[in-house]
């Protein structure tokens, strides 16, 4: 009979040896250090997470990843949102705001927003049900690597928390021109984007890859306190396990992860991808992002010009919203890559601390710039009431979606190792990961 993994105790607990990770940020390899519940290992030298522990993982991202789904599930199921302007009004459903893009020429944009918060989710939470129950069988069910390798690359791109801030701007905007009332589904998918959060954040991936396929041992003679690419090996960015390279690349024998001793042409890439990004940027600021039509007379509307009429309705919060997500972040992403580009030469160690937290804030920040094609898609679902009230998308909508998933391309083809490259940092003074508490 077999025993469940799940209780076990933490996998650096169950081998005689230490357990080394290379630093996918900084290239660092440390020792991890034993972990309790609710505790993590950082880098000692740029302080990236590389492994947080949780109690009863398997059981507890099991369980948020069930109720996830009941609320996607609940949240496509019944009406979302409702309008009624002068006895004429609408109510749609979540999907809706997908469809309608289509029926106004807007496919590109209409599978981006129903692929961000609804396919994606759905498919990431039932990889981790099937993951995660055949680890609480500990037989592991066919496929289980392959799911377990998507599922930190299926994250960034689920919006379901960036949709309801653009839910709300989207209601915010319509109050002062008509009635609105909220359905059992906007409620439900209030609680799914809370619940896909907790998930996400719930995913124990060092112990997922050790009860899924144990942990080979570190290549002979791996030193901490030193770079891994001296080393000629690298830690996998998927599983953390360390590799040793053939020529400079290779895969992971543990989760089949491509590796690299630096991403291949990384600012290459990184280069022209944001050139792409300012490029779209000016159509996405000159042509119009929807346009409303009230009682006959058409207004199109700039992003600009959006959040000025939001400033002279009064809705200083929802403008302040808008114009940071629309116009702050966007252009401090493309600056703060280009930046970053053109830095990587010149630094010390001290310097390349502060652009590798200067990274981490871009990297993360970027997906918030969606929040706008959210609130055009929303609108244009609803406000459809003829010559009394409507609104279409605009060839904005388009440009700015490109910039946004532009954008976020070049964080994740910049390899932030290339910071710590040149010149040569002085030695860490620690050679083993730190460990602080966290809420586990």
């Amino acid at each position: 009979m077999h025993t469940p993994a799940v209780d076990c105790t933490p996998p650096e607990a169950r081998v005689q040896r230490r357990r080394l990770r290379a630093c996918h940020e900084c290239d660092w390899v440390s020792a991890l250090p034993p972990l309790g519940s609710g505790e993590k290992a950082s880098c000692p030298r740029c302080s990236h997470v590389l492994v947080k522990r949780h109690r009863y993982p398997a059981q507890r991202s099991m369980a948020l990843a069930i109720a996830s789904l009941v609320a996607l599930i609940l949240a496509v199921s019944f009406p979302f949102v409702s309008f009624s302007v002068g006895g004429i009004g609408n109510r749609i459903e979540l999907t809706q705001t997908a469809t309608a893009l289509i029926n106004f020429h807007q496919p590109v944009v209409a599978i981006a927003v129903i692929m961000t918060i609804v396919v994606l989710p759905a498919v990431y939470l039932t990889g981790v049900i099937w993951l995660q129950f055949g680890l609480l069988r500990a037989r592991p069910l066919p496929l289980s690597r392959d799911i377990a390798r998507s599922l930190a690359h299926l994250t960034p791109w689920m919006m379901a928390d960036v949709f309801i801030i653009g839910a709300l701007v989207s209601l915010i905007k319509v109050a002062g021109m008509a009635q609105i009332e909220l359905g059992i589904s906007f409620w439900a998918f209030c609680v799914f984007a809370i619940l896909l959060l907790m998930t996400t954040q719930s995913i124990d991936a060092d112990w997922m890859w050790f009860s899924l396929e144990g942990e080979p041992l570190a290549p002979e003679g791996t030193l901490t306190g030193a770079t891994a690419a001296s080393q000629n090996v690298t830690g996998c960015p998927t599983c953390g396990l360390v590799n040793r390279l053939d020529k400079g690349h290779g895969r992971c024998v543990r989760c089949h992860e491509k590796l690299h001793t630096r991403l291949p042409y990384s600012l290459q890439r990184t280069w022209a991808l944001l050139f792409a990004a300012a490029i779209m940027y000016i159509p996405a600021n000159v042509y119009p992002i929807m346009t409303t039509t009230s009682l006959g007379h058409t207004a199109p509307s700039t992003i600009i010009g959006g959040v000025v009429q939001l400033l002279q309705m009064g809705s200083w919060p929802v403008a302040a919203v808008i114009f940071i997500a629309s116009v702050i972040v966007p252009v401090g992403k493309l600056v703060a890559l280009v930046w970053l580009c053109l830095m990587i030469n010149r630094s010390d160690e001290l310097n390349a601390n502060s652009r590798t937290r200067l990274y981490r804030i871009t990297e993360f920040i970027g997906r918030w710039s969606m929040v706008d094609v959210f609130v055009v898609a929303i609108l244009v679902a609803l406000i459809r009431a003829g010559s009394l009230m409507s609104i279409t998308p605009g060839p904005a909508a388009l440009a700015f979606g490109a910039v946004v998933v532009l954008t976020m391309l070049a964080a994740m083809t910049f390899d932030s190792r290339l910071i710590w490259d040149s010149p040569t940092p002085r030695p860490a003074r620690r050679t083993t990961a730190t460990k602080d508490a966290i809420d586990g």
